[in-house]
């Protein structure tokens, strides 16, 4: 199937006083059904009679286009741009004078010379020339009979690129296994002069994401999974005094509202189908809470004479926040910190732990969920290697089974054990302490700290503890045993006692031997499984009543935004690693080192908005708990290529599918499953009319705080990586400033004290792209302030990587603006071609953010 790019320039027989602001409507007749059909539009040429038009036309490859398809172009004299409508169809009725159209079918371009016909523009009537158009057929890149407009969205073949800057195509003839997360792309192709005079080709892609949608349901089914735990975990306590009874009874009855709500929630999103983004007008809609705001990937390809095609990525996500929930109060890191000072001044009937408490309580039930098992598996293992009587796989289970039981003792050796057994010793029926037996009127007043008294035997859990350790070593020494006496056999006998050894010793007696001792180090490993876990959920249920009901209030919006923000990162990780897989030095960064993944902000930090940042701090510090572990999938089915989620709260992995032949190829490292880190950080400029009030009258140090503390994490990412992975595995730029000096920079940028000082987030950017780093731009919907981010990045990368003529960059950032990916963007949002900004919101904006009159108005948004 023909899939192709065109581009036309027009030549019209005005005087010189009367030059038309054309555009081309470009139709498209289907030869069979006879009926005209709309496809696309040109960006508008001001006041010139030979306009040359930067945006080209693309044609799908689902396309229904043959040699016999004829396209229609209509030349239309803009008459007043200022009065673009909702629709650009409408617009050419009501505000467009017809000056000519011609008809060409797709077989004549393939024919024509050079793919370029010269067509005559007739008047209405057919009878009289209005001028003349020029039609060329654009190619991506120099590939030898290979469609690339069909290779980008085609189901059977999928080009892949190596790094940021594409060194060399790799093609794979299994099914495209990036249609598995990416879909209903919107494409658009400009072709801009470069300072030689030459022209390059720009291609836009921007497609949904499923993850907008799998995450948060994945994510939802494990928050209800993991709750469901914590309440079985409290009704395993044991009999309580009827205090602690009822304290218990009180987070039960909020843990499952809590579940019940999630429930009906999961049950909402599993009702959707076939949708794969939320669009800006529903981000305060319950039942899509959880789910990121308009999130989409952009591509911009470029192809540049005698030049290797480079790509660039970007994901844009509107701000993981709570919106249904509102900002009247703050947002999270204002919320928490201000109830984490309320909880210790006015807990009462429950004791305070301080947040280190409890996380080291939740790390230590994690930890031992997952040895536990593990332990045991690797003692039926040793069993299993004496029973085949084999030296070599007894003395690799005893290894492993060291390895992991020493961790196991090493996560319990923490005084907050010993002290929460004891303090739930004190909760039991009956428990009456020295101090209430000298003063009975303090029994039910405030406990401000941990509990400790005699009538309890405190060296019980040292006890306990060390004969998990003291179980080990002896399997150790009857493991060492058996090879002394194996040995010893080894040793020439003669026949008539070797006889009797083979008689006397059969492979049976090394399990029979080693049974007893690995059946006593299970055991202690479970005496000291079932104390660890009730203390600590003693400690977690201090926690909760502590609580009560604000903490679980600011759970569940913790949870909304986390969700939100893993979606995102999720979808750009995927995005890198398919771009960068075969790209051998980012591959080595990805398992020795980690991504950073920069997000950049462009919130304001006055009224609701700095709710909304202070929500996507948390967020995205939240992202840090975060793991990445790539797999071989079971198949080559798109359903099978699903990331998937697990873990709980405090450590949450994604776990990446890849194809069976492209898993293969990835590095030992990779395919081990070593997890892989991700190392988020938020940059905020706020540029728009209500930054400017806060600049002058109100407070930007949420901002300066949060700038300063991430430049100081993107400096030490950069130090580690440095220390690991030689430079020369990154990706090579034109503009070669050295990445040390652009750190400084941003350094020096994020302490100025200037007025919207959006350096930062270019040169922020620019790092991460230099870092071989995921990029995500986000404002309140992803819709408007983050188009102009997009295509303000896009050009200069086009001007700083490609040589973009200065003449062409603002045109090109015009024409993405007016005519390309984002627009389309807010299309899908609001059904609606108009940013959301007006004149005197415009005024206070940075220049290169403001866009071409006639693309904004008053709409909802």
């Amino acid at each position: 199937m023909f899939t192709p790019l065109i581009a036309m320039c027009i030549s019209l027989p005005f005087e010189q006083d009367r030059k038309p602001s054309a555009f081309i409507q470009v139709a498209v007749i289907d030869p069979h059904k006879q009926d005209l059909v709309s496809h696309a539009c040109t960006e508008i040429v001001e006041a010139n009679k030979d306009p040359l038009f930067l945006t080209g036309v693309t044609f799908p490859s689902e396309f229904p286009a043959s040699p016999e398809t004829l396209v229609k172009l209509t030349v239309y004299d803009a008459k007043d741009k200022s009065q673009e409508s909702v629709s650009k169809h409408l617009f050419l009725i009501v505000c467009g004078s017809f000056l000519g159209s011609a008809t060409f079918s797709v077989g004549d371009l393939l024919r024509a010379k050079d793919e370029r016909l010269t067509l005559s523009l007739r008047s209405s009537d057919g009878v009289c020339t209005a001028g003349s158009v020029v039609v060329s057929r654009l190619k991506m890149g120099e590939m030898e009979e290979v469609d690339v407009d069909h290779i980008t969205t085609d189901s059977s073949t999928q080009k892949l690129f190596c790094g940021v800057r594409s060194v060399q195509c790799i093609f794979f003839s299994f099914v495209s296994f990036s249609l598995a997360v990416f879909k209903n792309p919107v494409c658009k192709v400009y072709r801009f002069q470069t300072v030689d005079s030459k022209w390059m080709l720009v291609r836009e892609q921007m497609e949904e994401c499923t993850l907008s949608f799998s995450i948060p349901k994945q994510l939802l089914s494990l928050y209800i999974q993991e709750d469901m735990m914590r309440v079985q975990d409290l009704r395993e306590l044991g009999e309580l005094s009827p205090h602690w009874d009822n304290l218990r009874k009180e987070v039960m009855t909020r843990y499952g509202g809590i579940i019940s709500c999630y429930q009906e929630t999961l049950a909402e999103l599993d009702k959707i189908t076939g949708c794969s983004f939320k669009p800006s007008c529903c981000k305060a809609q319950k039942s899509l809470e959880f789910i990121p705001i308009n999130l989409h990937t952009q591509r911009m390809r470029v192809t540049c004479p005698r030049k290797t095609d480079a790509i660039y990525d970007i994901v844009t996500v509107g701000a993981p926040a709570a919106h249904f929930q509102g900002f009247k109060c703050g947002g999270l890191q204002r919320l928490l910190s201000r109830y984490e000072a309320e909880k210790k001044s006015t807990a009462y009937q429950c004791i305070y732990y301080s947040p280190e408490h409890t996380a080291k309580a939740q790390e230590v039930l994690s930890t031992m969920s997952l040895l536990q098992p593990l332990i045991t598996s690797l003692a039926d293992q040793l069993l299993q290697a004496a029973q085949e009587h084999s030296s070599p796989g007894l003395r690799d289970a005893l290894k492993n089974l060291s390895d992991k039981t020493e961790q196991f003792v090493h996560t319990l050796k923490d005084e907050l054990v010993k002290s929460a057994l004891l303090a739930l010793h004190a909760a039991r029926p009956g428990y009456v302490s020295k101090n209430q037996k000298q003063n009975p009127a303090q029994g039910g007043q405030h406990q401000d700290s941990i509990p400790h008294h005699k009538e309890y035997d405190e060296e019980e859990w040292d006890r306990v503890w060390a004969n998990v350790a003291k179980c080990l070593n002896c399997v150790i020494a009857m493991v060492d045993k058996l090879h002394e006496e194996d040995n010893s056999k080894q040793e020439p006998v003669p026949e008539q006692q070797l006889a009797d050894v083979i008689t006397s010793h059969n492979p049976g007696d090394w399990r029979e031997q080693l049974c007893p001792v690995v059946t006593r180090l299970k055991e202690c490993v479970m005496e000291v499984v079932e104390k660890a876990k009730r203390a600590m959920t003693f400690v977690l249920l201090q926690e909760a009543a502590c609580s009560v009901p604000q903490g679980f209030l600011l759970q569940q919006r913790r949870d909304v935004v986390f969700s939100q923000a893993l979606a995102a990162l999720a979808c750009g990780f995927v995005m890198r690693l398919y771009a960068g897989i075969q790209d051998k030095g980012f591959l080595r960064q990805l398992h020795l080192v980690g991504l950073v993944a920069q997000f950049e902000s462009l919130l304001s930090t006055y009224s609701e908005e700095i709710g909304m940042l202070e929500d996507m701090e948390v967020g995205i510090s939240d992202l840090q708990k975060v793991m990445f572990k790539i797999t071989e999938a079971k198949s080559d089915e798109l359903s099978d290529l699903q990331p998937l989620v697990c873990g709980q709260r405090d450590h949450f992995a994604v776990e990446v599918p890849l194809p069976r032949l492209v898993f293969q190829t990835l590095p030992e490292e990779i395919k081990e499953g070593k997890p892989l880190q991700v190392f988020p950080v938020l940059f905020n400029v706020g540029i728009n009319e209500q930054q400017t009030i806060a600049e002058r009258f109100g407070d930007i140090s949420l901002q300066e705080r949060i700038n300063q503390k991430n430049f100081e994490m993107l400096e030490a990412y950069y130090k580690t990586l440095s220390e690991k992975l030689p430079l020369e595995c990154l990706p090579c730029f034109q503009t070669q400033t050295d990445i040390k000096e652009l750190l400084e920079t941003l350094g020096q940028n994020v302490v100025t004290k200037k007025r919207k000082n959006v350096e930062i987030l270019w040169i922020a950017g620019t790092i991460c792209r230099r870092l071989n780093g995921i990029r995500f731009t986000s404002c309140k919907s992803a819709k408007d302030r983050t188009s102009m981010s997009v295509t303000l990045e896009q050009c200069a990368l086009l001007r700083d990587e490609h040589q973009l003529s200065k003449d062409f960059f603002t045109p090109a950032l015009n024409c993405m603006r007016r005519e390309g990916c984002r627009i389309e963007n807010v299309q899908k949002n609001i059904r609606c071609r108009k940013y959301a900004f007006n004149m005197l919101q415009l005024m206070a904006f940075p220049k290169f953010y403001r866009p071409p009159e006639g693309t904004y108005g008053k709409v909802d948004s």
